[in-house]
């Protein structure tokens, strides 16, 4: 079972929601408990990364005139990844190479490991996307900074 708990002074842990201090409930008061301790990624964050991913989608969409199928923003947002420099490499069976965008799920990378993928996403937005744009534009997307 998982329970997310906030850190108190004194090193209390205190359940996170009242869902989490339902979950909480269910273990007997008195018995020895082994925990797992992850630190969990901020999921406003999370969402914050797939804003930015969709107004950069949005706008080069519209700068390119492009009326994209429904997977496409999907390949974009993996291509995004790749030129941030978060990808895995796998050799094929002729000598070539597949690249692979590394998965943003919040069991594949740490909070400082996205943190600095937003960073990169961030240059690469401004050097393939948002080059020669207007204030308007520039205005709105210093907003994800």
């Amino acid at each position: 079972m998982k329970i997310n708990v906030i850190k108190q002074p004194g090193g209390v842990l205190i359940p996170a929601s009242d869902l989490e201090f339902e979950k909480l409930n269910k273990f007997k008061t008195g018995h020895t408990y082994q925990i797992e301790i992850k630190n969990s990624r901020n999921s406003a964050f999370h969402g914050k990364v797939f804003a930015f991913f969709t107004y950069c989608f949005s706008f080069w969409e519209s700068e390119n005139k492009y009326q994209c199928e429904q997977g496409q923003f999907d390949v974009f947002r993996n291509q995004m990844t790749v030129l941030a420099g978060y990808y895995d490499s796998f050799y094929k069976l002729d000598g070539s190479v597949r690249i692979e965008a590394k998965s943003l799920a919040f069991s594949s990378m740490t909070q400082e490991d996205f943190e600095k993928l937003y960073s990169a996403l961030i240059q690469v937005a401004m050097q393939k996307i948002f080059i020669g744009s207007d204030d308007e534009v520039y205005n709105k997307l210093v907003g994800f900074f």
